[in-house]
């Protein structure tokens, strides 16, 4: 028996409907409240899938399983790369780096701005760390200051970190630091 999505009543023959351009199941009651949906495409669908297995689980469920087991297999063993992996991070001490930079060059911050064709208000706001600087005015504060700010120590805090088991599970006890 299945559920009546319009009142929730048992039914054994659900029909469906389209009711503001959602499809719903719902009892021979509940029909006036829609438009009733004629599903060949539907029937021919479920024949599709209901042929497609039932020709793998007679003929082929070895092989299906093997391939399964094969793409399971490999997608735990490495992890789909994604765009990110090739983004570098940008330094926490960012802020206090271009600060530094520009001090130790002996330029204001207007100047900076000056030199960088930027608004002083935009190299305050980095040197707060109010605002983190657009892949453009980062690598032309680079050139400019002659500094680095990407994080360099990223993957080695990764290594560095004993935490966890020896299953290789984690609990966030592991994680947490405390402020104590």
């Amino acid at each position: 028996m299945v559920q009546c999505e319009m009142c929730g009543a048992e039914t054994s023959s659900p029909k469906t409907i389209k009711v503001e351009g959602a499809k719903l199941d719902v009892c021979s009651d509940c029909t006036d409240f829609g438009t009733e949906v004629k599903q060949p495409s539907s029937s021919s669908s479920s024949t599709k899938y209901s042929t497609g297995s039932s020709s793998s689980s007679s003929s082929g469920s070895g092989q299906s399983s093997g391939s399964t087991s094969s793409s399971s297999s490999g997608g735990s063993s490495q992890r789909r790369s994604d765009m990110f992996d090739d983004m570098d991070e940008l330094a926490t001490d960012y802020d206090d780096r271009v600060r530094n930079a520009r001090e130790s060059k002996g330029l204001s911050q207007s100047e900076l701005a000056n030199e960088l064709n930027e608004k002083a208000s935009l190299i305050r706001k980095i040197e707060r760390g109010d605002t983190l600087p657009s892949d453009r005015v980062q690598s032309e504060l680079e050139s400019f200051l002659e500094i680095n700010l990407n994080a360099e120590g990223a993957s080695g805090e990764d290594s560095e970190w004993s935490g966890g088991s020896s299953t290789g599970s984690y609990t966030l006890g592991d994680v947490v630091k405390r402020k104590d």
